[in-house]
C-alpha cells in the first residue's frame, strides 16, 4: 500500500477543504493508497513555538484580516512573506526533509501555495525517487514563486485553461502538468442529496417561489455581510458567518422585511446552497465553484481589497456569464434588482459549467504514481546476460 501525504494549512480554510475533498476523492474511487493529511505548520513548528511566544498560530492573523474584511494591502504583504521564506528556505527544508525521512511517502500532494520550492526541495534530498505534485486550489497562479515553481520537478495540477498556460509558460515540462475541469469540491456538491426544496424552504419561513440569496464569506465570516443584509431588507437571505457567532448575533438582531436565515457553522454548505438561488460573497475559488456546481448565479467584487490570487476570478465569472461582478458591495442592491430579471439565464450557465475534478485528481495521480513504480521496477530489473555461443 502507498503512502500519500497531502499537505495544507489553515489559512483561510480552502486548503484544509481541498486536502478533505481529496482523501474523500481517493477513498471514492477505492484506490489502495494510506492518504495522510499533514499540517504544514505543525511539520515546520513541531513544538509550537510561535503560538507560546505569539499566543495565537501564524494563520490566525490571516484568518482575522479575512473576518474584518480588511485585506488592503495583502499584495504588499505577499511579497514581504515571500521574502521571509526565500531567507528561511535552508532551516525549511532541513526540517521538512527530516519529516519526509521519517515518514517515508511514497507520493507528497501539495495543496498549498508559497511554500512548494520548500517542499520539492526537501522531498528531492531526502527521498530523491518520490514524485511531489502541487494541486492548485485557485484557478489561476500569482506568480512568481506563489504556486508554480519552474525549474524543479514539481508536478502541476490545474483546474483551468489559463492556469495550465501560466505553468507551461513558466517553464513546466509539458509532461509535469495537468490540466483537470475545476476546483476539488467535496463529494456533496457532486451528488446532492435529494430533498423536497419548497417543503424544506417552507419549513424554514422562506417562500417556495421567491428567490432566495445566500450570502457566504469562508468559514470566519465576514462583517460586510452585515452591510449586505442591511442593503437587502425585502430579499429573502440565508446567511453563513462560519465560526463567527458575534457576527451571526449581530446578524439575528438586524430588522428586515424579507425572512432570513442566520446559519452559524456548517460542514453542509451543500445542502443550504440547494435552498438558494444566487450566491453573494467574495471571489474565492472555492466558494464560486461550489455555488456555480449547484447552479448557483454569483455577485462577487474585485477592488483593491480582492485578494491578488483571486482577482482573475472575477473575469472568470464574466467570460462564462455566470454572475455580476461589482466594484463594491455598496452596489448590490442595483445588482442583485440587474440578476433576478435574468435569474434562469444565468441558472442555465451555470448549471452548463462540468466540474469532474473529484474523478480527474485521482486518476491524474494514480497515473504519476504508476509511472514512478514501472520506472523504479524497471532500474531494479537486471538485464539478461548475452548467450554464450557453442561455435
Amino acid at each position: 500500500m502507498f503512502n500519500v501525504d497531502l499537505v495544507w494549512f489553515n489559512a483561510g480554510g480552502g486548503h484544509r477543504a481541498a486536502a478533505e475533498a481529496l482523501s474523500l476523492a481517493i477513498e471514492a474511487q477505492g484506490l489502495p493508497w494510506r492518504v495522510r493529511k499533514v499540517n504544514f505548520t505543525e511539520v515546520i513548528d513541531p513544538a509550537g513555538r510561535f503560538r507560546r511566544i505569539m499566543g495565537f498560530d501564524p494563520e490566525d492573523l490571516y484568518n482575522k484580516r479575512l473576518a474584518s474584511g480588511f485585506t488592503l494591502g495583502l499584495s504588499q504583504e505577499l511579497k514581504l512573506l515571500q521574502r521571509a521564506i526565500r531567507w528561511s528556505h535552508p532551516l525549511l527544508v532541513e526540517r521538512l526533509a527530516a519529516h519526509w525521512r521519517e515518514t517515508r511517502p511514497d507520493m507528497v500532494v501539495s495543496l498549498i501555495p508559497n511554500f512548494n520550492r520548500a517542499l520539492h526541495d526537501s522531498l528531492a534530498l531526502a527521498r530523491p525517487q518520490t514524485p511531489f505534485v502541487t494541486v492548485l486550489t485557485d484557478m489561476a497562479d500569482h506568480p512568481p514563486a506563489f504556486w508554480i515553481e519552474a525549474g524543479t520537478g514539481q508536478h502541476v495540477v490545474c483546474g483551468t485553461a489559463h492556469a495550465h498556460a501560466q505553468a507551461l509558460q513558466a517553464g513546466c515540462a509539458p509532461e509535469r502538468v495537468h490540466r483537470v475541469s475545476g476546483m476539488l469540491l467535496r463529494p456533496a456538491f457532486h451528488a446532492p442529496a435529494a430533498l423536497d426544496r419548497a417543503q424544506a424552504r417552507a419549513a424554514l419561513g422562506l417562500d417556495p417561489h421567491q428567490p432566495v440569496g445566500l450570502v457566504m464569506f469562508g468559514g470566519a465570516g465576514s462583517r460586510v455581510m452585515k452591510r449586505i443584509a442591511t442593503a437587502l431588507p425585502e430579499v429573502p437571505l440565508i446567511l453563513l458567518c462560519g465560526r463567527n457567532e458575534a457576527l451571526a448575533q449581530s446578524l439575528r438582531g438586524l430588522p428586515s422585511v424579507a425572512p432570513r436565515v442566520v446559519v452559524g457553522f456548517t460542514p453542509d454548505v451543500a445542502h443550504w446552497m440547494q435552498l438558494a438561488d444566487f450566491f453573494v460573497g467574495k471571489p474565492g475559488p472555492g466558494a464560486i465553484s461550489e455555488a456555480v456546481q449547484m447552479g448557483l448565479p454569483v455577485i462577487v467584487t474585485r477592488n483593491a481589497w480582492t485578494m491578488p490570487q483571486e482577482r482573475w476570478n472575477t473575469g472568470w465569472v464574466r467570460e462564462q456569464g455566470v454572475g455580476l461582478t461589482l466594484r463594491s458591495f455598496s452596489q448590490i442592491d442595483v445588482a442583485v434588482g440587474q440578476l433576478l430579471p435574468r435569474l434562469d439565464e444565468f441558472k442555465r450557465r451555470a448549471a452548463a459549467i462540468e466540474n469532474h475534478a473529484a474523478i480527474e485528481v485521482p486518476q491524474r495521480l494514480a497515473a504519476i504514481l504508476q509511472a514512478r513504480h514501472a520506472a523504479a521496477a524497471a532500474v531494479r530489473v537486471p538485464k539478461a546476460e548475452p548467450a554464450l555461443s557453442c561455435e
